[in-house]
């Protein structure tokens, strides 16, 4: 057994802890002008510059959580953590993505909901969605020119 599959109960060592180098890649190229390019050296600083921001503003979140007796970090604390650390001017931007994220969560509830709601059983739910994937599969194996309008709402 290596050191790394070994569980001290302490929890993953800085090491461990790390990015998806392809997603930070992509959103590294989808900010960066067409004819730039970005280094894999350079890639992996910025990923370690994340873990250390994300390392940095949890520490302090767990700290305001622990003044405050709580023993989960809200999102407050997080928004608290920013501007105890100086980054002011990340908390307007972080409080939209909040505001966003908890429309999300309505909405997701609210199609949770319309599926509850719809009068229909379980077996009838999979019955209608076994049509919809076979006239999906359906239009998928015609040829493209040949597909016919959809005269689903």
């Amino acid at each position: 057994m290596s050191d790394r599959e070994g569980h001290s109960g302490a929890g993953p060592s800085d090491e461990d802890l790390s990015l998806p180098k392809a997603t930070v890649a992509k959103m590294i190229s989808e900010l960066l002008p067409a004819e730039v390019t970005c280094a894999k050296d350079t890639r992996d600083l910025v990923i370690e510059c994340c873990v250390e921001f994300i390392h940095l503003i949890s520490s302090e979140a767990n700290e305001i959580c622990e003044q405050e007796s709580k023993k989960t970090i809200a999102p407050e604390h997080i928004i608290t953590a920013l501007k105890r650390l100086g980054f002011d001017s990340f908390t307007t931007e972080v409080e939209d993505v909040l505001k966003d994220h908890k429309q999300q969560q309505k909405d997701r509830e609210k199609k949770a909901d319309k599926i509850k709601d719809s009068g229909l059983t379980p077996e009838e739910l999979m019955a209608k969605q076994e049509e919809l994937f076979a006239a999906s599969r359906a239009r998928f194996a015609q040829p493209q020119g040949q597909q016919e309008p959809s005269t689903e709402t």
